[in-house]
């Protein structure tokens, strides 16, 4: 439970940074359409251009302008959500978060060289191991249930008249426990393999538990991977698209090219700084899930070696 709370609040913690990001897009891109409107407007005044293109400029700033109150919404919910898991009015952090921040990036070299056993961690693996365990361990006692316990039983009356009345005595208490134990052997055998059965059950669900949370790591691997191969090439597609922002933008002032160009590259460049940012918060968010998956992380500052064979110990 403090493992998935733990993960909530890191996850929601990169939401609330990634909408922060994608505002700040959203604003500087309406700052500059702010500027684009208002040279279309004199263009169109100058008898340059017709007034089309200052209709597609305030669409465009429009369409902008809109995006911002539901970035705001999921920023804002993000932050209820944190303040919530960590037992806080949900808008109790607005002002802590206030200030902007980077998406929190995670090491250069992740996923490497996590050994196999960092899964123990898990708590649904080690209850799962624990209830193979117990399981094993009931055969053994249902096994010994076969056999009666040879346990002298009985009260010796002292007012026997001879010695043989004791040993009857004796004897009859110990052959009707050995008695009671042949005619219940089938109901004791069958208690054996019922555990038998439970412990292949209970082998049965350890494997599926550990089947499942490779497959957690997996994905999570998997997700990191492609999300930092998306960062960088929307790193190269953010580059280009403000370079060619630029062009289109100092041509459509000196009449070089129409607004229609103008307003692809700015729409391109918009979409690359969201798509450069999406990706940096899924890159975070794998990573995330990565520790979730390990039930905790593990320790990156210690490289896993292969044992040492010994040779005086073959």
């Amino acid at each position: 439970m403090l493992i998935s709370v733990e993960s909530e609040v890191a996850r929601n913690y990169v939401l609330a940074r990634s909408y922060q990001q994608q505002l700040a897009n959203a604003r500087a891109s309406l700052a500059i359409q702010d500027d684009n409107l208002e040279i279309a407007g004199f263009r169109v005044q100058a008898g340059l251009v017709s007034s089309v293109d200052a209709e597609q400029a305030r669409a465009q700033r429009a369409q902008t302008a809109a995006t911002i109150p539901s970035l705001d919404q999921q920023y804002a919910a993000a932050v209820a959500r944190i303040g919530v898991l960590t037992g806080q009015a949900p808008g109790a952090l607005r002002p802590l978060m206030a200030p902007a921040k980077a998406i929190p990036t995670g090491p250069a070299a992740v996923g490497v060289g996590i050994p196999g056993d960092t899964l123990r961690q898990r708590p649904d693996i080690r209850s799962a191991e624990r209830a193979l365990a117990a399981a094993t361990a009931r055969i053994g006692v249902a096994k010994a249930q076969l056999y009666p316990a040879l346990a002298i039983t009985g009260n010796l009356n002292t007012n026997a008249t001879s010695i043989g009345n004791i040993g009857d005595a004796i004897t009859g208490s110990l052959f009707a426990g050995l008695t009671q134990a042949i005619f219940n052997g089938g109901r004791l055998r069958s208690q054996v393999r019922t555990s038998e059965a439970a412990a292949d059950g209970a082998l049965a669900l350890y494997k599926s538990t550990v089947l499942t949370a490779l497959e957690d790591v997996e994905n999570a691997v998997v997700a990191l991977q492609t999300a930092q191969e998306r960062e960088r090439q929307f790193a190269i597609a953010l580059d280009a698209s403000n370079n060619s922002a630029i062009l289109s933008r100092s041509q459509y002032r000196t009449g070089l090219t129409d607004f229609t160009t103008l307003n692809q590259q700015e729409t391109a460049l918009l979409s690359a700084r969201n798509g450069a940012t999406q990706a940096r918060a899924d890159a975070a968010t794998a990573l995330i899930a990565l520790y979730a998956a390990l039930g905790g992380g593990w320790d990156s500052t210690v490289i896993p070696q292969a044992p040492i064979s010994n040779p005086e110990a073959r």
